[in-house]
């Protein structure tokens, strides 16, 4: 058997095939509404995470499970297109992933998920050497149990594991313990710790699993990170939004890059949103993936939202 390559990131995770229709207003309950545009496209957490970092120079794999039908030979050829490695596990006469997202006119999406037990990948199907030759770890933490144990064995390797959480799926706990890098959607840490101030719940997140940074994403309200010391909070992007779909994905594989590249923090926060706001511009959870290039054009550029003060967003977290 042929050594395997190093890599700079492998991701363990989601990957779906999306059905984009894009609709004039949201409908109500029992109504008839008309949609303007319907497409098929490629999608999933850790798998758009792996495809922009990819397209953006670094060396990737992505582990994940897909089942034998014409989506699963387009997942695979994505990969094979960009250079990205794929350990893929396949179920025989099984349909792979397929979700349905609405867009509405402001681009904002409500995703219809799909999930087929036969597609949970299974701590047993993963091979260590698959997860250790690599500079940094990625995980959504959907699969969980398989999760934990590609955590475990980067931890065990002395490699960084970042995870983008958006649920407390049972056994997260045990997933937690084994982050380095937490990026969790703008409430997850609320749930978890059971506390509406997003800056407490961050604070004893880190603290009670050890991680070296937690930070929650906010949507137009940019992102907040805990660093241990202090808080950084760095703003979004005005641009203009067709499809917020894939947003946080972009914005996770814009932090892996800079992480890999020993930014500052600021920096590498800001470098994240951009990379997300990008993103937001086209169709698709990777119809706006752009060059680094453009990404950083675009942060000496574009205007931003305003900064947002802790105590303002504690204010208006809790009024929500």
């Amino acid at each position: 058997m042929a050594e395997l390559a190093q890599v700079d990131l492998v991701g363990v995770g989601l990957n779906a095939t999306d059905t984009v229709v894009q609709l004039t207003e949201f409908p109500q309950s029992g109504a008839k509404v008309e949609y303007t545009h319907r497409s098929i496209m490629l999608g999933g957490q850790v798998a758009s995470t792996v495809v922009a970092c990819q397209s953006w120079g670094l060396k990737t794999r992505y582990v994940g499970k897909l089942g034998d039908d014409d989506a699963a030979r387009l997942h695979k050829q994505a990969f094979a297109d960009l250079g990205a490695d794929a350990q893929i596990v396949t179920v025989p006469n099984t349909p792979s992933l397929h979700n349905v997202i609405l867009l509405d006119a402001s681009g904002d999406r409500t995703v219809l998920c799909q999930r087929n037990e036969r597609l949970v990948l299974q701590p047993e199907e993963l091979r260590r050497e698959w997860i250790v030759n690599a500079r940094a770890l990625h995980l959504d933490g959907h699969d969980t149990a398989a999760a934990t144990q590609a955590a475990v064995w980067a931890r065990e390797a002395g490699i960084p594991v970042v995870a983008d959480l958006d649920d407390p799926y049972p056994g997260i706990d045990d997933l937690i313990a084994n982050i380095d890098y937490l990026v969790v959607n703008h409430d997850f840490s609320c749930r978890l710790m059971d506390d509406r101030n997003l800056e407490r719940s961050l604070r004893r997140m880190q603290s009670r699993y050890n991680c070296r940074l937690t930070a929650a994403t906010l949507g137009e309200n940019g992102v907040l990170a805990w660093d241990g010391r202090q808080f950084l909070h760095s703003a979004a992007y005005r641009v203009p939004v067709v499809d917020t779909t894939g947003a946080g994905d972009i914005f996770r594989a814009g932090f892996i890059y800079g992480l890999l590249r020993d930014w500052p923090l600021d920096r590498l926060l800001d470098f994240s949103c951009a990379a997300g706001a990008m993103n937001c511009t086209a169709a698709g959870a990777r119809g706006g993936i752009r060059p680094v290039a453009a990404i950083e054009h675009l942060m000496a550029t574009c205007s931003r939202y305003r900064t947002i003060h802790v105590s303002w967003l504690m204010t208006e977290e809790q009024s929500a």
